[in-house]
């Protein structure tokens, strides 16, 4: 009753007399214009009744507006942030979590304020408390005493450790390499620091694996031959199954200087014909000019170091006149980048002719160490081969120019027939040996 005592004082001083002054006066000014209102403001009755009216229309408006700040409204602060209070050189906390969300409860205008005033973070002090488990409370500090707060969750089981420590290893992983130019590759990398102080429980310590710096090839602004430096790489404690670890590191961070360089070699373009023998009866292969000759290869220096050529197939199967072919050349294993991707290759046709040569001398391969051939009166040591070419290629070939040879890997003591084949340094000749198997007799040594 008070307060509607006081709701009826303030509108009868503030809104009752001045809107009764209001018409008073406009009714002076207005009864010349308006003769039906001038007689309505001569009237003092119906002035009185029609301030009235007027005020009870502002008073129901501003009572619904002062009753809807007046309801019980809810609000949700999500994600509000935890902070605790322990000393942490000498324990590790388990159980609190990294946020809460608060819930408050009160009028429209006191949330509406509320949510004005600067967030306070939710606590916790730990600082009493002993190894074991622990029940605690969160707290959070109230920006206004009239709304109501609620922490989701706002009791926690907390676990209480003794901190230990111990000194790993530090290794570097280089991670997103693949957006390194295709033309460098790191050389080394060094790090200011050999090894990290690992904190925390005894069972957490004993599960991390392996702590590695992550150098990250994106985090490079201008990646090119030399030193190149790298700050604050981040580092990471893993356990045996490549997880993170939830574990104190010290530092956390290190400096680096990734060495990069840029290994090269030229080497020849070898074009290789293939299927030969299906070129159109009585024609044969001429020449074979490529539009490339040599190519830069880029990679690892054992691996350039395995390469001496690079060749390119080219099927003639069925080729019938001369021709052009436009073909890509292929990287080989190991190596990152190739100065040029494409070759074209033309093929000229010439008429066919054939040739024999004799005395070509036959050798073994792939022979056991344990054994070896035996030559006897039967076995055959050099073999005459058949070359079809073009006369201009072949009629200048000599036996020099041929290799015969036999394959006896995984043969063992005995005598045994194989197959005899046949290759030349000339790749647009075919090659045929006249006698295509001969008898061998292995023995032991």
């Amino acid at each position: 009753m008070k307060l509607i005592k006081k709701i009826f004082k303030f509108f009868d001083k503030h809104v009752i007399l001045p809107v009764t002054k209001l018409s008073v006066n406009l009714g002076r000014n207005i009864k010349k214009l308006y003769k039906p209102i001038e007689v309505v403001s001569k009237n003092k009755s119906s002035i009185i009744v029609l301030s009235l009216v007027i005020s009870i229309v502002v008073f129901i408006y501003v009572d619904k507006r002062s009753t809807t700040l007046l309801e019980t409204n809810a609000k949700v602060l999500y994600n509000q942030p935890v902070t605790a209070t322990y000393n942490d050189e000498e324990y590790v906390i388990e159980g609190i979590p990294e946020t809460v969300d608060i819930t408050m409860i009160g009028t429209k205008a006191n949330l509406y304020l509320a949510k004005q005033l600067p967030t306070q973070s939710v606590t916790v002090d730990l600082s009493d408390l002993k190894v074991g488990v622990h029940q605690v409370e969160l707290k959070y500090k109230q920006s206004i005493t009239s709304v109501e707060y609620k922490l989701d969750p706002s009791v926690v089981t907390v676990v209480v450790s003794p901190k230990q420590s111990v000194t790993k290893t530090l290794k570097e992983e280089v991670v997103n390499l693949d957006k390194l130019d295709s033309k460098l590759s790191i050389e080394s990398v060094n790090l200011n620091k050999d090894e990290i102080i690992v904190k925390g429980t005894e069972a957490k310590i004993k599960e991390v694996s392996s702590i590695k710096a992550l150098l990250n090839v994106n985090d490079l602004s201008d990646p090119k031959v030399g030193a190149n430096k790298l700050k604050n790489v981040p580092v990471i404690a893993y356990d045996k199954d490549g997880k993170i670890m939830d574990v104190e590191l010290v530092p956390n961070k290190v400096n680096a200087v990734i060495n990069i360089e840029s290994p090269s070699k030229e080497v020849p373009l070898e074009i290789v014909p293939t299927s030969l023998d299906k070129v159109v009866f009585g024609k044969s292969i001429e020449s074979i000019e490529s539009s490339v000759n040599k190519v830069t290869i880029y990679g690892s220096t054992d691996v350039l170091e395995q390469i001496n050529k690079i060749s390119v197939n080219v099927d003639v199967s069925e080729l019938k006149d001369n021709k052009t072919y436009t073909k890509t050349i292929k990287k080989p294993k190991g190596i990152r980048e190739i100065s040029t991707k494409t070759v074209s290759i033309n093929v000229k046709l010439g008429d066919e002719s054939t040739t024999e040569i004799n005395n070509v001398k036959l050798s073994y391969k792939n022979l056991n160490s344990n054994y070896l051939v035996q030559v006897t009166g039967d076995s055959t040591t050099e073999i005459p081969v058949i070359l079809k070419g073009v006369k201009s290629v072949i009629e200048d070939m000599t036996a020099q120019d041929i290799e015969a040879y036999v394959d006896l890997k995984g043969l063992e003591a005995g005598e045994h027939e194989v197959d005899v084949t046949v290759s030349g340094n000339e790749n647009t000749v075919t090659y045929k040996p006249k006698i295509s198997k001969v008898k061998i007799l292995i023995i032991e040594k």
